[in-house]
């Protein structure tokens, strides 16, 4: 059996016509998503050492780059780490900070 790795399934998708992608996409969400009650941990608990850069935490907390960049100028959210000028946020705090704003919200 001929295997595929990684980067040649990159390499073909950017291949792929747009539409054929998008549908390539659409059929992977809702077969890895098929059970509708997986918990928080079942979908990102991968994660749960990581770390994401501000963009990646604005995405997670569902918030704007301009609202993020408020709650870090707040002290509402500190950042990990860094890497050069990059500021890292830990995936456990945000994910603290996240359920605590759920919390408030109701």
């Amino acid at each position: 059996m001929n295997s595929m790795t990684a980067e040649d399934l990159l390499l073909h998708l950017r291949m792929m016509p747009s539409q054929e992608r998008a549908r390539f996409f659409a059929l992977v969400g809702q077969q890895a998503f098929r059970d509708e009650n997986l918990s928080h941990e079942e979908v990102l608990g991968h994660l749960a050492g990581d770390e994401f850069t501000s963009k990646e935490a604005a995405e997670y907390l569902e918030v704007s780059m301009p609202t993020f960049r408020r709650l870090v100028a707040s002290g509402k959210l500190a950042s990990s780490s860094e890497v050069g000028r990059s500021q890292l946020y830990a995936v456990p705090a945000l994910k603290a900070f996240k359920r605590q704003r759920q919390a408030v919200k109701g």
